[in-house]
């Protein structure tokens, strides 16, 4: 029997894509899903009814799901989701944050309302939702938690400075939340996928036929990394890489580095920049200091 047969598992942004690829694996193993989406396009803009056929779909398989349709960047919307959650099942023990949209421009170009809308959905949403789901998590003593971030905040990626931004934020976001859950059995992580979807067919030069979809750039191919980070025994505080049946994780190193204590001067710094840029012996979080 799986370990997720009962689980509560909300996934937002569900109704198509990665959300959906998501939910329907759960489902299968026998969860009981909240599926939101508010149904719009890739941009944030209109309406409709995405969630209801997700989640005709999982019942027709003889799954378990709800559908929500609140928009994850507005506190009272986001809220729901988790109340929805609790009003069906009586609880949450897994939250996949996954709803995002897309307005791709060179920074120059960039409207300060495309800024905010994709800050708004993507790391705002993520942390409305988490807020709404973690005393229940907290005061349970287990939660499951997982952060759609990308290789756009990881890297870099032209004229995504706005959702790159978001995603990068994803990654602190995940490393406190790390480690205050980690006392009552929360376990939050990062997933950064690549997938075909109607949300990177909105990336300029890329046209896939999402009809007759490449079948090595299936979200399918995605969701064994999100069920990975999900599981009782799951890790905590990482980022998980996932495409094309191809998983990997990312992480931040540190190098030695210089120090020279009262004396430090940009003098210095200049004299020894390859020992200061050297990252051949660095090591994963090493020599990291609090502020």
């Amino acid at each position: 029997m799986s370990e997720f047969k009962d689980k509560v598992v909300v996934i937002t942004g569900a109704g198509g894509g990665l959300g959906k690829a998501h939910a329907l694996e759960f489902a299968k193993r026998g969860a009981r899903v909240v599926v939101n989406d508010l149904g719009g396009s890739a941009d944030g803009v209109g309406s409709g009814d995405m969630a209801d056929a997700v989640v005709a779909e999982i019942k027709a398989a003889g799954g378990e799901a709800i559908a929500n349709k609140a928009s994850v960047s507005d506190r009272a919307g986001a809220k729901s989701i988790i109340d929805d959650a609790v009003s069906a099942y009586g609880t949450i023990d897994i939250l996949v944050n996954n709803a995002g949209i897309l307005r791709d421009k060179s920074f120059k170009n960039m409207t300060l309302d495309d800024w905010d809308l994709l800050i708004d959905v993507h790391l705002n949403g993520t942390a409305y939702v988490t807020h709404a789901a973690w005393p229940i998590m907290y005061q349970k003593n287990y939660g499951r938690i997982v952060f759609t971030s990308s290789t756009s905040g990881i890297y870099g990626n032209f004229g995504q400075a706005n959702y790159g931004a978001a995603k990068m934020g994803m990654l602190g976001f995940m490393n406190v939340l790390a480690l205050e859950g980690a006392s009552h059995n929360i376990k939050v992580n990062c997933l950064a996928p690549a997938a075909a979807t109607r949300l990177t067919n909105t990336v300029p030069g890329r046209d896939e036929d999402l009809d007759n979809p490449d079948p090595e750039r299936a979200p399918v191919l995605v969701s064994p990394a999100v069920l990975f980070l999900c599981r009782d025994e799951a890790p905590t505080g990482r980022i998980v890489q996932a495409g094309s049946g191809r998983f990997s994780v990312a992480s931040i190193f540190n190098n030695d580095g210089v120090a020279y204590g009262v004396d430090a001067s940009l003098e210095n710094l200049i004299e020894d920049q390859d020992e200061l840029m050297d990252m051949s012996k660095a090591e994963e979080g090493a020599n990291y200091r609090r502020s």
